[in-house]
């Protein structure tokens, strides 16, 4: 696969999984660390013309540098229970119930990077594939977020609650607000598709549902903006309780 856009790119080569650079003739001190970052790590690097990078990534805006990178490792669910970087916190995981839309995938997996989050659990079917429209839309995020793919999420939830985690979905019609968690617990947040939001039997599994107040006319907000607002809280949450009194 490949990624393309300067931070994307930057971010592919920090987290070590670049393996080729192709980059457009132009004078751009960004573009110009990249290719000194390559070198560094002794990437090669393609010079190409504008119109093969236009081609390569279907007219997407790839600012004149595109990556191919190695496949993202697949983690297992068990992995992401426990927190990334040898870390003491309690998992914060976030479940992706078809969320179809690279754009609002790549706007999450930002969210969850900025959050430090120990992982996203996504479905194998009915996801946005994690391509170079993911990793442009996640500003780099892609190359560092762990992801475990899985087959069913409702078994998925299931494996979380077994292994002591709060499984808590996001839904317009909760009775609760997503302010009311104890979100210092290990906990997941589940949630639903584009339009549809979580399916049956996802909901039925979720230990939890809860909302976020909308006082305007529409009834819900974007999915990634959904997620932001929940990530943190559960931020605000932890660095308060970690304050010393």
């Amino acid at each position: 696969m490949f990624v393309y856009g300067i931070n994307p790119v930057a971010e592919a080569l920090k987290a070590g999984r670049a393996t080729r650079l192709r980059v457009s003739a132009r004078s751009d001190k960004r573009v110009e660390q990249i290719l000194a970052q390559a070198a560094n790590r002794r990437i090669p690097i393609e010079r190409v013309d504008a119109q093969a990078l236009d081609r390569l990534t279907k007219g997407a805006v790839h600012q004149g540098v595109v990556a191919d990178v190695e496949d993202a490792r697949d983690y297992a669910i068990a992995e992401l229970v426990t927190p990334p970087h040898g870390g003491r916190a309690a998992p914060l995981i976030v479940v992706l119930d078809g969320v179809e839309d690279p754009h609002n995938v790549g706007a999450i997996l930002r969210s969850c990077d900025a959050a430090g989050v120990s992982g996203v659990i996504r479905q194998e079917r009915h996801s946005a594939a994690l391509d170079g429209v993911v990793g442009k839309a996640s500003a780099g995020a892609l190359a560092h977020v762990r992801v475990a793919t899985v087959v069913n999420i409702a078994r998925a939830i299931e494996e979380l609650k077994d292994a002591g985690v709060w499984t808590i979905g996001l839904a317009g019609d909760a009775g609760d607000l997503y302010t009311d968690v104890d979100w210092t617990l290990p906990s997941a947040i589940v949630l639903g598709a584009e339009g549809t939001g979580l399916r049956r039997l996802v909901r039925e599994r979720c230990d939890r549902r809860v909302g976020i107040p909308m006082l305007g006319h529409v009834d819900s907000l974007n999915v990634s903006v959904a997620a932001g607002v929940v990530l943190y809280e559960a931020v605000r949450q932890r660095r308060t309780r970690a304050e010393p009194v």
